[in-house]
C-alpha cells in the first residue's frame, strides 16, 4: 500500500497546476528548498512539566523519586521538565539541576554532592581514606596515629575520634601537631586525642614561658627611665 501511495503522490506532485505554471514540485525546488533547515542531531523527545517545592532536605520529590538541587532553594517552588530519560529544574527559566532519570524501585535518591551545604559535604566526605589522606599531607607522625585509631576501633567510633583530633589542626601548626604526636607515641602504648590535646597544650605554653623569659631578658637589658647609664653621660667613650 505504502508503495501505491509513494507512486501516486510523485504523479501529484509532478502534474501541472492547472491555472497557473509549473507543479508542486517545480514550486517547492524554485520557492521552498532553499529554505530547509538540517534534522537536529538528536532525536525529539516528549516532555512533561511539573511543579515541585524542594524539601528541606535540599531534593524534590517526582513519581516518589528524590533529586537534588542547590540549597539555597530549600522552600521554594520549581519547574521541572521530564522528558524519558533526564529530569531537569528551573527556577525562574534558569536551569539550576539536572539529573539522570531513575527507574525501578520507588524512594530512590539522586544526590549532586554541589549541592550540599558545606557542613553536609564535610560529613559525607569524613571517611577512613580521605581521613588517611589528610594525615599523609600532616606527616607520618600523625598518619601513624590515624591508622591506630582506624584499627581499634569500630568504624563509627573511629570517625568520631578523627573529627576530634582534625578539629585540633584549626588551632595548632603541621609541625606542633607532629612534634606533639611523636611525643605521644613515644609515651604511650594506647595513644588517645585527649593525651594529645595536653601534650599541645603543654607545649603551648612551655613555648609562651620561653617567649616571655626572653622578652623580659631584653627589657632588663634597655635603658629606661631615669636610669641613662654611663654611656649617657660619655663616660665609655674611651
Amino acid at each position: 500500500m505504502n508503495q501505491q501511495i509513494f507512486k501516486k503522490l510523485e504523479e501529484l506532485n509532478t502534474i501541472d497546476f492547472q491555472k497557473r505554471p509549473g507543479s508542486r514540485k517545480k514550486v517547492f525546488e524554485e520557492e521552498e528548498k532553499s529554505y530547509l533547515q538540517p534534522l537536529p542531531q538528536t532525536r525529539y523527545k516528549l516532555t512533561e512539566w511539573k511543579i515541585a517545592k524542594v524539601q528541606l532536605n535540599y531534593h524534590i520529590q517526582i513519581e516518589r523519586m528524590y533529586y537534588s538541587v542547590p540549597y539555597d532553594y530549600v522552600r521554594e517552588s520549581v519547574d521541572v521538565r521530564l522528558t524519558t530519560d533526564l529530569i531537569e529544574v528551573y527556577f525562574k527559566e534558569t536551569r539550576i539541576a539536572s539529573h539522570k532519570r531513575l527507574n525501578g524501585e520507588i524512594g530512590q535518591y539522586s544526590t549532586n554532592t554541589d549541592h550540599m551545604p558545606d557542613n553536609h559535604r564535610l560529613y559525607l566526605e569524613h571517611n577512613p581514606e580521605n581521613n588517611h589522606k589528610w594525615a599523609e599531607s600532616v606527616g607520618p607522625n600523625i598518619t601513624q596515629f590515624v591508622s591506630y585509631i582506624l584499627k581499634n576501633n569500630i568504624e563509627k567510633k573511629a570517625l568520631n575520634i578523627l573529627s576530634t583530633l582534625r578539629n585540633l589542626s584549626t588551632k595548632y601548626a603541621k609541625n606542633e601537631l607532629e612534634e606533639a604526636t611523636q611525643t605521644l607515641l613515644e609515651i604511650s602504648t594506647n595513644p588517645t586525642v585527649s593525651v594529645l590535646k595536653s601534650i599541645l597544650e603543654r607545649k603551648k605554653k612551655q613555648r609562651k614561658n620561653k617567649k616571655k623569659d626572653i622578652d623580659n631578658h631584653e627589657t632588663h637589658n634597655e635603658d629606661y627611665g631615669f636610669v641613662r647609664g654611663a654611656k649617657y653621660f660619655g663616660r665609655d667613650s674611651k
